[in-house]
């Protein structure tokens, strides 16, 4: 048997990526780093200013501030609820428009998928779609985050080809066991799916999460703002106040930027735990619902 021997070329070039990797996983790892270690940092060292990325003590006091105001807790709350309700929903309405299209015995199918690509392109704008909300009367719920966008026309698209790479032979054969339509969807095509249910829950989990523009041009009610819009109130116009008074009030020094960095990082770390409970799926989902057309 022969034996591959990489040449000198190849080894400099795959030191070369290496390192280059290398530096792109620093540059990102660096801020994350940076804000973690400024949440737990005592305020003698915050104040000295500087580059941080390991605390001299460990100082609890940003996160016991942010976790004793109501209104941070309860915009965790909400998050929570947008993003585990807003997700079931994207994959609910995916999956049952995803799997009709995907057979060619529906008729119609080719109008349908041009007008799902269309919204890709184009779409009402602004303006149109606030008018659309505001007139079935979702303005100041939190549904007016999650209905807009139930349907994402790439997810739909990517979702369809996976179900058509699925055999027909298997459906036919849970049909001639006395399975209906809906019983063939969600007791044979929707365990076979989990790559690409496990990578769009992925997609849409981030966009629910990450997601604060919609909240701020539908939801004036503050007791109904997502963790981000609160996150945004505080780190671009500042509005600290009320964490500050709680912590005068249990005799605590907690500097403004340490209460930031301690809630971006409660803003940021929910979603990072989500990722490697999918990440088995997710290469896998995403490339077998890409390859067929």
């Amino acid at each position: 048997m022969l034996h591959y021997k990489p040449s000198i070329g190849s080894r400099a070039f795959d030191i070369g990526n290496v390192c280059i990797l290398l530096l792109f996983s620093l540059i990102t790892l660096i801020p994350f780093l940076y804000v973690t270690a400024t949440s737990l940092a005592p305020m003698k060292q915050v104040l000295q200013g500087g580059l941080i990325l390991w605390p001299e003590t460990i100082d609890w006091g940003a996160y016991h501030t942010i976790f004793s105001n109501t209104h941070f807790v309860n915009s965790l709350w909400v998050s929570i609820f947008i993003t585990v309700t807003g997700t079931f929903v994207n994959l609910l309405f995916t999956t049952l428009m995803a799997y009709p299209l995907s057979k060619k015995r529906l008729k119609g199918r080719g109008v349908i998928l041009f007008l799902v690509v269309v919204t890709m392109l184009f779409n009402g704008g602004l303006i149109p779609t606030y008018l659309v909300v505001k007139n079935i009367h979702l303005l100041n719920t939190v549904w007016s985050v999650i209905l807009p966008g139930a349907i994402s026309a790439f997810n739909l698209i990517i979702m369809r080809n996976f179900f058509m790479s699925i055999p027909e032979e298997l459906e036919d054969a849970a049909r001639i066991d006395g399975c209906r339509n809906f019983g063939v969807l969600f007791r044979i095509v929707l365990p076979l799916s989990m790559p690409a249910l496990a990578t769009f829950t992925l997609f849409y989990a981030v966009g629910h999460w990450n997601n604060y523009f919609s909240a701020v041009m539908y939801i004036n009610k503050s007791d109904l703002w997502p963790i981000q819009v609160l996150l945004r109130q505080m780190i671009i116009e500042g509005s600290v106040e009320q964490f500050q008074n709680a912590a005068l009030e249990a005799s605590a020094q907690v500097l403004p930027k340490s209460i930031k960095m301690a809630a971006t990082i409660v803003a940021t770390v929910p979603i990072l735990i989500i990722y490697p409970f999918l990440q088995k799926h997710f290469a896998k989902g995403v490339l077998l619902g890409s390859v067929k057309g």
